[in-house]
């Protein structure tokens, strides 16, 4: 009886230490009544949130903090850099065994692109957030946060990088995109599809991200980060060209192009576009349509521009990688190579 008692002992020890980081978002929101459809954004504190949810503590040792409390629109680089150094401190320090961040749904995958890039871990890092607010009937926080626990003490979710678990899915951070304005369905990772799927709280794991990631990565927010400015500018009919000339004069260094089709733009912009290239302003072509990757030289004469294209990064993903990758000096050749391995 003895023995028995003190292997239990043992394995209530060894419980993963699961650390929840609060930055807001809608499943933090409230609103007026339970059937609204507008709401405040980042009202509810970590612990609250985090007291909310039942049966978390038969998951793992649970603790929250809060990094910030932003709608995601507020998101900044400044909250994700203090929290991808919250993140690294926690995992050097030996004090979480995984990591869940709770965060807005509209700019969700921006921050994971950039933690994928620079949190030094094979550690989980486990996003999640809602897509109703907190007061809503049938909201859908409580159950994500319960599943992205789940997944975060999950030693097989070691090593795949960020992940976001949404709606009963679990997504990587290269991969995914927001596709709906208001359904809970609105993560899709229409590229290279699901990492897997997790069902209150038990998870199957379908791939690994091919992309390099996280511990692998060559990026860091050590040694005081300042993000050079980039901005994307979004192709459309009649696109005004002088838009470039805009982003240069207010100090950008570099521009992604939400292209129309494969990355394509009218040809005053693609003119103006080359003329600042030439002048040391880094250009990349994305794209403003969901799917597909974006090519070399395909309609656009990449090599004689100077151009770079995003492969399959989105426009938002393409900028947060051209702001990292811009900390050094690098060559084009160098900086399109980065497209095709992050």
């Amino acid at each position: 009886m003895k023995m028995v008692t003190n292997r239990y002992r043992r394995r209530k020890r060894v419980r993963p230490r699961i650390v929840i980081l609060g930055t807001g978002g809608t499943i933090a929101g409230t609103a007026a009544f339970n059937t609204a459809a507008g709401y405040i954004s980042g009202k509810v504190g970590i612990e609250a949130m985090v007291a909310a949810v039942p049966g978390l503590d038969a998951l793992a040792d649970v603790r929250g903090e809060q990094i910030a409390n932003v709608g995601s629109q507020d998101m900044s680089f400044a909250i994700m850099i203090r929290l991808a150094h919250r993140i690294n401190d926690l995992f050097s320090a030996g004090a979480a065994d995984g990591i869940v961040v709770t965060h807005g749904t509209d700019t969700m995958e921006e921050t994971a692109h950039f933690l994928n890039l620079t949190v030094k871990s094979r550690k989980p890092v486990v996003m999640t957030g809602a897509m109703r607010p907190s007061t809503a009937i049938s909201a859908d926080g409580p159950l994500n946060l319960y599943n992205a626990v789940a997944v975060a003490a999950d030693p097989r979710a070691e090593g795949r990088g960020v992940l976001v678990v949404m709606n009963d899915r679990i997504h990587g951070a290269h991969s995914l995109t927001k596709t709906n304005t208001t359904s809970v369905e609105t993560f899709l990772s229409p590229i290279n599809g699901l990492i897997g799927t997790v069902i209150y709280g038990k998870a199957d794991y379908f791939r690994r991200p091919f992309r390099r990631h996280t511990y692998r990565s060559e990026f860091s927010v050590e040694g005081g980060t300042v993000l050079p400015r980039v901005d994307i500018l979004y192709a459309c009919a009649d696109m005004p060209a002088d838009l470039i000339d805009c982003s240069v004069e207010r100090g950008a260094k570099g521009i992604v192009i939400a292209g129309d089709g494969n990355g394509n733009m009218n040809a005053a912009t693609l003119s103006t576009a080359a003329a600042v290239s030439a002048k040391g302003i880094v250009i990349v072509r994305s794209s403003r349509v969901p799917t597909g990757t974006v090519t070399r030289n395909v309609e656009v004469n990449d090599d004689q521009t100077g151009f770079l294209v995003s492969d399959e990064l989105n426009p938002a993903k393409a900028r947060i990688l051209l702001m990292l990758a811009l900390s050094k000096r690098r060559s084009l050749a160098e900086l399109q190579q980065l497209y095709y391995t992050y």
